[in-house]
């Protein structure tokens, strides 16, 4: 299939540039995939949708103050660094600014000398490999210099930094938040806790491919950036119940659906079919994911997305299209332009069922 067929125009008025107070105010569009129906609620009508014994998947990751600001050891010139990916304890995958200026061998400082940071190799890709040295813990130390990395199509400056972490967010290890999970708040949490609805917990770190669009023509021939993932055999057991009792398991966010499906397994009870009349249940473990959802994927274990809406031509529309259809989802957008949605990481929501 075609990138162009999950191209859209998305009028730059409607990228929102900051959050929505209180988080749960957003908009939710809801898709029926059986009807092809929407409506258009708030999100924090979000329990009207569930029932007792489904579960919500949320992914808990945390953004990393991964942007830091330097200069170079030498000629003291100004030095942006985006950390991607931890290669050992104190060497990251990075992205540099200027770019044709930094070679490897060339030393900078950040935070007047907390951090120290030295690169060693130039990547394929452009990025760089970067070794680092402080005093004490490397994480406190990117905590008091580092810089929370908004998305590079939100232009205001975000005032409180919180705002680009979900409420339950505890693994720091991301560059990207898992939006799906922003609009939630402690009240709307109790207020499903109290209709019945369960919790689970994965991680799944975000890493800079959210924001890329695809580059290939076929979609079929794009290569999804890798991002480790974890989930507990306390979580694997709770889905794996709510699956056994044919209640819904609902991922909240791409982030979510993609590692429940990475972690699929065959049913060790092929008599107990489960959630939908599937054989799949989830098993416990963690590791590096490169699964890439297209249309045509045969999700094995989410019932119901709950999701927000996303670039043109990037993977997760795609993975959007794939669970809910493309025509669909295509017209989803449309309406949602028309009756003036927010869209990307600070827009609204919507909740395909």
């Amino acid at each position: 299939m075609k990138i162009s067929e999950f191209d859209y125009s998305l009028p730059e008025n409607l990228i929102a540039q900051n959050p929505i107070e209180p988080r749960d105010s957003s908009r939710l569009m809801i898709i029926d995939r059986t009807t092809g129906k929407f409506e258009h609620r708030i999100f924090r009508d979000l329990p009207h949708y569930l029932s007792w014994g489904d579960c919500l998947v949320l992914n808990d990751t945390r953004v990393l103050p991964a942007r830091l600001r330097g200069y170079k050891a030498k000629t003291k010139g100004k030095v942006e660094v985006l950390l991607l990916q931890r290669v050992e304890d104190r060497k990251w995958e990075a992205l540099v600014k200027p770019g044709r200026k930094l070679p490897p061998g060339v030393d900078l400082i950040f935070g007047d000398g907390l951090l120290l940071g030295h690169i060693e190799e130039r990547l394929p890709g452009g990025g760089r490999i970067i070794s680092f040295e402080c005093q004490g813990d490397f994480k406190e130390v990117l905590n008091r210099i580092g810089e929370v990395p908004l998305p590079p199509y939100i232009h205001e400056t975000l005032e409180d930094k919180e705002r680009y972490q979900t409420i339950y967010a505890r693994r720091e290890e991301s560059i990207a938040a898992p939006t799906a999970g922003l609009h939630f708040t402690p009240s709307l949490l109790k207020d499903l806790e109290r209709k019945g609805v369960r919790f689970v917990f994965v991680t799944l770190q975000v890493e800079l491919d959210t924001f890329r669009p695809v580059r290939v023509e076929n979609v079929e021939e794009h290569k999804i950036h890798s991002e480790y993932f974890q989930l507990s055999q306390a979580s694997a057991e709770l889905i794996n119940r709510t699956i056994n009792e044919g209640k819904r398991v609902i991922a909240v966010g791409t982030t979510s659906a993609r590692t429940l499906e990475t972690v699929a397994v065959r049913s060790p009870n092929p008599e107990s079919p489960g959630s939908m009349g599937r054989k799949w249940r989830v098993g416990a473990g963690k590791g590096w994911t490169e699964l890439f959802i297209y249309p045509g994927f045969d999700f094995k274990i989410v019932d119901a997305l709950i999701t927000n809406f996303h670039l043109p031509k990037s993977t997760t529309l795609i993975l959007v299209s794939a669970f809910a259809g493309r025509d669909l989802i295509i017209r989803a957008y449309r309406e949602a332009i028309d009756r003036g949605y927010r869209f990307l990481s600070f827009g609204d929501a919507m909740l395909i069922l």
